[in-house]
């Protein structure tokens, strides 16, 4: 395996760790053609379904259990995949060292290219620069954007949460808002954290934290409900994923109050609350596109020697706001989970 080194050079990145890890990372990103080495012909990549030479993308995500969101991302992979005659391997763990674990387990299979969140990304560090001092192209995605260039990450693609955050809290004082609770459903969750921080720097009104487990839905209902209770001035929820705003809405509805409710992400049943009124908009991150443009951003490397953005800038996929003015366009391709 070519063990070429990678295409940007950085500051050296200072962890805590074990002596053959650090020196791991003291090494620093190197400098020249990056990863595997990218294929010296470009003569196969064309339009359509590509003839290059089979390669295995290995994408591991952060996804809890039964996040929906998830599905979407992974729709996108394999669309990229079924294209680009790549086989993809995908792994998920909510949990920082498991999630580590599972790129060393793509490390050690010798794929050709590694798709990562970085949710947790203290817990990555020395993971991700294992891989890139094996040869593996590593780009990032969903989460991670604050991080992906300090770990020497090829490419990032996503949406900047403290921007969308920052949106979203405008949107509130537009809406005429006065007080907002921002339901975070995994503490520490950088992107999420990123999401209330935002909301509460732009925000006029008063911003409450409320943390929830996110696995366990009935449990999110009753905080939410128990929450409303307690305060009567809160007049907008806010939540994070759209499996949350749906049991939001069931909040509300069982507290009896006319608090309203906004969102960040997508899928069709919140697209149908849009459209009734039960959620009065929603940031779009386009989490297909996250999906597809990671494995064929690995494709296009290993092939072309391609990586957006040059090193230095993410390739962003929202944030886009989703309200009753233009659901209509959205709706088609959300009932059919790629938005």
């Amino acid at each position: 395996m070519d063990r070429s080194p990678h295409p940007r050079s950085r500051r050296i990145v200072p962890v805590v760790a074990a002596a053959a890890t650090a020196a791991l990372l003291a090494a620093g990103c190197s400098s020249s053609s990056g990863g595997k080495q990218a294929e010296e012909s470009g003569n196969a990549v064309s339009a359509g379904k590509a003839g290059t030479p089979r390669m295995t993308v290995a994408l591991i995500t952060h996804a809890a259990p039964g996040d929906t969101f998830w599905d979407t991302i992974r729709k996108g992979a394999e669309a990229a995949a079924a294209k680009d005659n790549v086989k993809l391997v995908y792994a998920s763990d909510a949990n920082g060292p498991n999630q580590s674990n599972l790129v060393q387990n793509a490390i050690d299979q010798k794929v050709d290219g590694i798709a990562v969140t970085l949710a947790k990304p203290d817990a990555m560090k020395a993971v991700v620069a294992k891989a890139e001092q094996a040869g593996i192209p590593v780009v990032g995605f969903n989460t991670g954007v604050q991080d992906w260039k300090e770990q020497c990450l090829l490419e990032y693609f996503g949406q900047d949460e403290s921007i969308a955050g920052e949106a979203f809290g405008r949107r509130l004082n537009e809406a005429g808002a006065k007080h907002t609770v921002c339901v975070i459903m995994e503490q520490g969750q950088v992107a999420l954290e990123a999401r209330c921080a935002g909301v509460k720097k732009t925000f006029e009104g008063k911003t409450d934290i409320l943390y929830v487990n996110g696995t366990d839905m009935p449990s999110v209902k009753s905080t939410i409900i128990a929450k409303l209770k307690q305060d009567s001035s809160i007049d907008y929820v806010t939540t994070l994923g759209a499996p949350f705003a749906m049991t939001a809405i069931q909040s509300i509805a069982d507290a009896g109050t006319k608090t309203k409710l906004a969102t960040f992400d997508l899928n069709k049943d919140a697209v149908g609350a849009i459209k009734s009124g039960k959620i009065q908009w929603a940031v779009d991150q386009q989490p297909y596109l996250q999906g597809y443009l990671s494995v064929d951003s690995l494709w296009l490397y290993k092939t072309n020697g391609n990586y957006s953005g040059g090193g230095e800038a993410p390739v962003l996929t929202g944030p886009a706001f989703v309200d009753k003015s233009n659901v209509d366009k959205v709706a088609q391709f959300a009932a059919k989970g790629t938005r």
